[in-house]
Order: C-alpha cells, then structure tokens, then sequence
C-alpha cells in the first residue's frame, strides 16, 4: 500500500542549480525537521544520463525526490529507483515554466492535462510504497479562475495523490523567464486557503513570498505546511530558528562559526572523492547575513573559491574575518 504524504510543516522548496546534496546536507546541519527537495530531475536524466543524478547522503534525511517528466511509465521506474536508493518521497513537478521544459512537456504546462497528471501519479503509486505528492501553481496564462485550480486538484486527487504544495503564483508560460515568473505574477494566499476548505482532507502546503518563520506560523493557521525557497538559500541561517519555531524543538544549535567549521571537514572529504571546492561553498556566502564580517566573508569567498587551487581552508580564512557571536 502507498504511504499517502510525507508530513512537511516546513520544507525547503526544489531549486534548480542550488539545492544539490551540498546545499542540502549544509541546511541539515542546521535543522533536524524541515523537509528537503532535491533540484528538479528529469526522468531522462536519470534514465539516459551518464551521471549519478540520484546522489545523496542519508544524513540529509527526509529528502524528496522532484521528478520531472510526463511519461508514466519513465516517471514510475524513476521512483522506483529513488524508493531503492531510499529517499523518503517523490514530488512531481508541475510548477517550472521555463521553455526547456515546456518543450519536454512538463512543469507547469501540465497543469492543462489534469488527467495526465493524474496517470503520471497513479503510475508511481503503483510502482512504490513512499509518498507521491505534486508541486503546482495556481493556474496558467489566462487559465487562472479558482474552478481552473479546483478541477486540477480533484482530478489528481481523485487518482490517489493525497498532497499538493501549491505555489500561490500564476505561471506565464510566454513572455516571462522563470525567474520573472517567480516574482511578477501576484501571490494570491487566499486561492490556496479556500482550496484547502474544500478539500479538508488533502495536505496542502504554500510556497511564494515567505521570507520569516513568523510568516510561516500565520500561514500554518490555514495551511498543513509552508515551503520556503530563496529566502532559505540567500540567508540561510534562518533555518536553525526552525525546530525550536515550528516543531518546538529547542535543541541546542550549532553557531555560525561551528558550520562553517563542519562544513570545512565535509568539504575536505567531499574533495577527497572529487568534489570541487566551490561546487560546496557557493551554498555558504549567505550564512553570517546581516552580521559584522558578512561582507568580506563573501568577498573572499566569492574571489578566491573558483580558483582550481581553492581548498576548505579557505573557509577557515575567511571565517577568520568574521567577529563570533555568542548564541543567546
């Protein structure tokens, strides 16, 4: 039988070149509960690609697969492979509005072929007994009216998918490139409260616009989850206010400079098995925001990780620029 959801209070949305397993196993050093995605992956990719596109360590537990793709039967030997490798679930993406993968005839174009969407999830289902949820928007170009979303949504569901995050935009599928149509399209909240009134059994969570946990805790009055994406990348270290925040868990927390001290060892192994030094880095610039030193931690990692020399001592230099900061 297939384990309908993944419980996710807080997740950190899949975004495409930046949450690799080095972004992802930095973010759990800092929280024990959130929900982590993969970057979206095309079933191509890991059908036909020459690279291990299923690469994670377990310490990054719970982490979601994202699939991209439209064929059932490729995206159901794909989570077939992700339940082997033992990812705690697999998304599907009908969200991404680029052009490349429109032309692959998936993300958010998707969302005009409710049913099959609805035979994509169905087909996994079948195939696995972890979680199967969709990430949606609310509509496209001008099919955007609640009715769009709500046939959507019961269609999918009606097929078995027990989980929907929903990203309170629009998408544009011409005219604007994705990061625009991260930005220019209106958040509309209230959309997504009203689908979860009507569909009180689903567990549905909101992603869009969410820039602080207090944010997240008005949102989770109405909704089962929250998903935050830039903001948890660009200025990371929010994500350790989240055990304590949102799942009362107040164990003690490791400081700035303690991660980057971790993050200094899991580079040194990492690049012992062929990592590049700023592959993992470029996850950290973020990390001391706001902060006395923030600005020439980034600069010294910004000028000096590309280099092919560049080593995790570099991480120690530049934290050396950093004032330390008692955790209160």
């Amino acid at each position: 039988m297939n384990a309908s959801i993944l419980p996710q209070r807080f997740s950190v949305a899949p975004m495409l070149d930046w949450t690799d397993k080095h972004c992802r196993y930095f973010h759990r050093l800092m929280t024990r509960h959130a929900v982590l995605y993969t970057e979206m992956v095309t079933t191509g990719a890991i059908i036909h690609g020459k690279g291990d596109y299923l690469a994670f360590d377990m310490a990054e537990q719970p982490v979601v697969l994202q699939l991209g793709g439209s064929d059932p039967a490729q995206l159901a030997h794909c989570a077939r492979l992700a339940e082997q490798r033992g990812y705690a679930a697999v998304n599907l993406n009908v969200g991404c509005p680029s052009d490349r993968v429109q032309n692959g005839m998936f993300g958010a174009c998707l969302m005009a072929n409710p049913q099959l969407v609805a035979d994509c999830v169905k087909a996994m289902q079948d195939a696995v007994s972890i979680p199967v949820s969709v990430k949606t928007r609310i509509g496209i170009d001008d099919s955007d009216d609640y009715q769009f979303l709500q046939d959507f949504v019961s269609v999918v569901s009606e097929a078995g998918c027990q989980q929907f995050v929903v990203h309170a935009r629009k998408a544009w599928l011409q005219g604007l490139s994705p990061k625009e149509n991260r930005e220019i399209p209106p958040l509309n909240y209230p959309r997504v409260y009203q689908l979860k009134q009507e569909f009180p059994l689903l567990d549905i969570s909101i992603n869009g616009g969410v820039k602080t946990l207090q944010h997240a805790r008005e949102l989770l009055e109405y909704l089962d989850g929250v998903m935050i994406g830039r903001e948890a990348y660009t200025n990371p270290y929010l994500l350790s206010q989240v055990d304590a925040s949102l799942y009362q868990d107040p164990h003690p927390l490791l400081s700035q400079h303690q991660l980057v001290q971790q993050m200094a060892s899991y580079a040194e192994q990492q690049m012992q098995q062929g990592a590049r030094f700023w592959h993992i880095a470029r996850h950290m610039l973020g990390l001391f925001q706001g902060m006395p030193g923030a600005r020439q931690w980034r600069r010294l990692l910004s000028e000096q990780g590309h280099l092919a020399e560049a080593t995790p001592e570099l991480l120690l230099q530049a934290l050396a620029k950093v004032p330390e900061v008692e955790l209160a």
